[in-house]
């Protein structure tokens, strides 16, 4: 449905906002409901004594809502303390970019700070645990803030930092790298796997999306995968979260090939990788990055895609809709729009979504922005080349035998 000019009368301003933010946080997350249904009525007070006056209830924002969840969600393997994010999301405001990342960013510096304390005492165990909470809190006050305001850098460099020192802490093989993008490093992890010895063992790389970061990554999936025998890279390419740190103005590009090519290039070079047993995983927006590289990459033996994304820019216009890219260009929004669109027709949150996500593509409007998505996708010659030799199934298709392959669990 065309949006009404942005000189004209706004006759129809909550349905534009309603599509204008679908379309941005599309490519954040696939969450379209950016103001969902205010809660029900809040229960009367028990009589008596309780035992708790916590009430689990998130925001009415859906992103907002999903954002606490996903805090929530890295509690599993030390990433959060789920009776802190209740509390913070008391004092955060709704759908309130500005609200979330003052109470996550002061979150961060409190737990850094008893990390800290716990570390001189020697405690070194608890340190760790300290240090990945306040690594995960900063990340969190990270995702809000706008990548050209410098708090965006400070506090993934916080977040980064206190990663850093929890692997100190637990005397962890850990190495931070960066891989040769031109004049722009690209930032990167590995760990080698204890339990593999002198021997070489299997290794997974895990490239993530639009907004996670290395240290997130580590959280929801890297150390489970540490647990279960595997060496570890995790890896990170133009535009996203651990390069715009250091470099803000760096976008996304849609050839994650050569990205994957120097992950590949560096992982074998390591006498501890087994050339037999490499796998890729991309997460959201990674699952793209991931079966890119992968239509490209021979040397892969698996891949994990999720989720599994050939076109990124079908993939997003089904989640806004409609087709920003296909828009009158008298009602596309440039940057220089952004700040002048008053606050009942965008939302802080939509505002810093849409303004994000032209940076982040290089361009200078929304609509922009979407016909460059048209260019992240996965052709036919990428998938044909990957079923050339030497991928192990391919020596069925040409009569022989295939080869064997350890299994990877």
């Amino acid at each position: 449905m065309p949006l009404p000019p942005m000189n004209q009368p706004h006759t129809s301003l909550p349905r534009r906002r309603g599509f204008m933010a679908a379309a941005a946080s599309s490519l954040a997350l696939p969450v379209l409901a950016q103001n969902g249904p205010a809660p029900g009525a809040e229960p009367k007070p028990a009589q008596g004594l309780e035992r708790s006056r916590t009430r689990v209830a998130g925001f009415a924002d859906a992103e907002m809502d999903y954002q606490l969840l996903r805090q929530l969600g890295t509690a599993r393997y030390g990433g959060a303390s789920v009776g802190e994010c209740l509390a913070l999301a008391q004092r955060i405001q709704n759908g309130d970019p500005a609200s979330w990342i003052a109470q996550f960013a002061a979150a961060g510096a409190r737990q850094q700070a008893d990390a800290q304390a716990r570390a001189q005492r020697g405690h070194a165990h608890s340190a760790r645990d300290q240090y990945l909470v306040a690594c995960n809190s900063f990340r969190a006050a990270e995702y809000y803030s706008g990548v050209l305001d410098p708090q965006h850098a400070r506090l993934g460099l916080h977040s980064r930092d206190c990663f850093a020192a929890a692997m100190r802490a637990q005397g962890s093989a850990f190495e931070a790298f960066t891989l040769p993008w031109g004049d722009t490093p690209l930032p990167a992890y590995y760990f080698r796997n204890p339990q593999a010895g002198t021997r070489p063992g299997k290794t997974l790389l895990i490239i993530s999306g639009y907004d996670g970061t290395l240290e997130e990554t580590w959280l929801a999936y890297g150390r489970a995968a540490l647990e279960r025998g595997y060496h570890l890279m995790l890896l990170t390419g133009p535009g996203q979260m651990d390069t715009l740190r250091f470099h803000p103005r760096l976008a996304f590009v849609p050839e994650y090939e050569r990205i994957g090519k120097l992950a590949l290039d560096h992982v074998l070079a390591r006498p501890g990788t087994d050339a037999r047993r490499v796998a890729l995983m991309g997460i959201s927006y990674g699952g793209y990055f991931a079966s890119r590289i992968a239509a490209h990459e021979p040397r892969l033996r698996a891949l994990i895609a999720n989720s599994p994304i050939v076109d990124l820019h079908a993939y997003m216009v089904s989640f806004a809709g409609f087709d920003p890219a296909e828009m009158p260009d008298a009602q596309d929004i440039h940057l220089a729009d952004i700040d002048h669109i008053p606050p009942s027709e965008l939302p802080a949150q939509t505002r810093e979504m849409m303004r994000n996500l032209m940076l982040r593509l290089g361009q200078d409007s929304f609509k922009q922005a979407y016909q460059r998505l048209r260019q992240f996708r996965v052709d036919d010659a990428g998938l044909r080349a990957s079923a050339a030799p030497p991928w192990p199934w391919s020596a069925a298709a040409r009569g022989g035998a295939l080869d064997p392959i350890p299994p990877f669990h």
